[in-house]
């Protein structure tokens, strides 16, 4: 970032030389750039899109569904949200597509895909509810209290405390099942990842409960009376169930903290994400074909993983030679030992990714390759990562916000040790660029300003792709000046080549998360506890199934695209990447149609094979 300590025209010192030469310099204020005025005539517009008023509210209108029918995975919720984007979706196809305008046109089939890909997900929930609905038969009859206070129904305390009764009772006898050590209790059969779910359901029902109660309890005498008892009773049954099924078939051992058999305050989950066995919970190969789909991705898994192998191939290639330059030989480990040992000390961290980020913005001040605006070198600021995130993001994360991964002093010391390693300044080279400028943070910061109507459709192979993209971008242009920074790239495309290989068998039924950890060990180099970190992060429900590949496939779009486009002369550097930040997020095959005015139907553009246009990877120069 332009910094008032960083001279522009000056040579590219290593973040270490830097912070020892200048250990208190920090960010210094853009004195005399208008970075809170831009001119305002340049931003009266016509909207570029007749669909973006449409598309504002549908937005606006499905988010006050969301919040008027705020009881998670209740029967009301499930139907108005079905009826909904039912409806939508004929409203949208009676529209008039021919005389659209190719931005038009591009949000229509972008509404379109949105509005299938959300049915296509409340199909998929029916699924799994199915699978589960011997283990929860109480969930229906226990959400629908929530809905009826949704609905301004007056309650019924004596029938209230009946349901409450019922569910405790049931909960009970399916604990005992399961308690059970007799081979004949007559337990449900049901796989680990069944059985987690189930658990994870509970706990949310029991999250849900409270709500309901803390809404009349103590304003309604009757209520109180009649419920009291019952709910406690019901709290505590749950949350026993829960943590039986986590012990006796998912496999978390038990703890002092879940000992207790209602898992403390009301509705509070016995378990830790953090904590106990990595489960997941695979979607098959026909979930797997509607998601790419959504993503217009016109390859199978197997084809996807083939692309990750290949590239894989490059940078281990890489790797060695970088290896080779260190004194290893072929023993690329023992290199990346030795990088991994690099670690600044404690309380250093901080200074490290600040003088990393004035390098990278430094070297981009020397190129015309991106506009990054004033304000957006500016408005960034520096946060910690607790010890329990660092569990599941053992690296650090971005955006409008740069958030640090390093030990505190009541760590573990292998924890301390997983992230001072993990997170040393020759792997930090390679990403605090990736997740500030021109990365996630400059994403954001155009997405707000350049049609943000498109940030429903958000995806990451456009927002990881185009991370990984300048990494390889920059890899490409001689950023890595030491083969310490290159073996800190290569470690990094070589993880996002074998996130491809894991996620997707995993999903596919192929690989269990122990053998996904194992493979990171054996394939990247990983110490342990961070490639367990990355399999939890993976997997434990918080990033959609397809997220791990868009990093390294949405790169290669990006990549392709730029061949077809720059390459050929249609555009400059700054031109298409501008025009890809101020687009909007969106698939990257869209991106194309946009960039490169591809006629359109109202079910996108024809499959583009982006693989076949790829140019080939750049090798780096010896000595370089």
């Amino acid at each position: 970032m332009t910094r008032s300590f960083i001279v522009c025209t000056a040579v590219l010192l290593c973040a270490s030389s830097a912070h020892a030469q200048n250990p208190t310099a920090g960010r210094a204020a853009h004195s005399g750039s208008p970075t809170s005025a831009p001119d305002l005539t340049s931003l009266l517009r016509q909207p570029s899109s007749e669909m973006e008023p449409v598309i504002v509210r549908f937005t606006a209108d499905q988010q006050s569904l969301r919040r008027r029918y705020d009881v998670p995975d209740s029967p009301r919720q499930r139907t108005r949200m079905l009826g909904f984007y039912t409806t939508w979706r004929q409203q949208l196809r009676d529209m008039q597509f021919d005389k659209l305008s190719q931005e038009g046109r591009v949000d229509y089939v972008l509404l379109d895909h949105y509005l299938t890909h959300d049915l296509n997900l409340l199909e998929h929930q029916d699924t799994l509810r199915a699978e589960m609905s011997g283990l929860v038969p109480f969930a229906d009859s226990l959400l629908k209290l929530g809905d009826m206070r949704r609905d301004l129904l007056d309650v019924d305390p004596p029938s209230a405390a009946r349901t409450l009764a019922a569910a405790a009772h049931q909960a009970d006898s399916l604990r005992a099942l399961f308690a059970s050590s007799s081979a004949q209790s007559g337990a449900p059969h049901v796989s680990r990842t069944v059985a987690n779910r189930a658990a994870d359901r509970v706990d949310e029902i029991r999250g849900a409960l409270c709500t309901w109660r803390q809404f009349y309890d103590g304003y309604d005498p009757d209520f109180t009376w009649w419920t009291k008892d019952p709910f406690t009773q019901l709290d505590r049954s749950l949350g026993s169930y829960a943590r039986t099924l986590r012990e006796r078939v998912v496999g978390f051992k038990p703890t002092p903290e879940r000992a207790t058999s209602g898992g403390g305050r009301c509705g509070a989950s016995g378990a830790d994400e953090n904590d106990g066995p990595i489960i997941g919970d695979p979607v098959g190969p026909t979930a797997l074909k509607a998601d790419l789909a959504y993503q217009m991705i016109p390859y199978t898994p197997a084809e996807l993983i083939d692309i990750a192998q290949k590239q894989y191939a490059f940078s281990l290639s890489e790797m060695k030679k970088a290896s080779r330059a260190m004194g290893f030989g072929d023993n690329w480990k023992a290199a990346v030992e030795k990088v991994k040992n690099s670690y600044v000390a404690p309380g250093k961290q901080p200074g490290l990714i600040r003088d990393l980020a004035a390098q990278a913005d430094s070297f981009f001040a020397q190129h015309d390759w991106v506009t990054i605006p004033p304000l957006a070198r500016e408005d960034w600021n520096m946060e910690m990562l607790s010890p329990a995130r660092q569990r599941v993001s053992p690296f650090f994360l971005g955006g409008s916000q740069i958030l640090v991964s390093y030990p505190t002093d009541d760590m573990s010391e292998a924890d301390k040790m997983m992230s001072m390693r993990g997170n040393n300044p020759h792997f930090s080279h390679a990403e605090v660029f990736h997740e500030l400028n021109p990365g996630h943070h400059l994403q954001g910061f155009m997405d707000a300003r350049y049609e943000p109507h498109r940030r429903l459709f958000s995806t990451p192979f456009w927002s990881e792709g185009q991370s990984l993209y300048w990494e390889m971008f920059l890899w490409d242009h001689g950023f890595q000046t030491t083969p310490e920074d290159r073996v800190g790239a290569l470690i990094w495309r070589m993880h996002r080549s074998a996130r491809i290989i894991f996620s997707l068998k995993f999903h596919l039924g192929e690989m269990t998360p122990d053998q996904a950890v194992q493979f990171l060990v054996d394939t990247v180099g990983w110490d342990r506890a961070n490639a367990e970190g990355e399999v939890r992060r993976s997997f434990n429900g918080s990033y959609p199934p397809l997220y791990q590949i868009g990093y390294m496939i949405g790169g290669l779009q990006l990549r392709a695209l730029h061949h077809e486009i720059v390459d050929a002369g249609k555009m400059t550097d700054r031109q298409f990447h501008d025009a890809v930040l101020q687009g909007g997020p969106m698939p990257i095959a869209m991106v194309r149609a946009r960039l490169e005015h591809i006629t359109l139907t109202r079910d996108g553009a024809a499959p583009w094979r982006f693989a076949d246009e790829l140019p080939p990877p750049v090798p780096a120069k010896e000595g370089r």
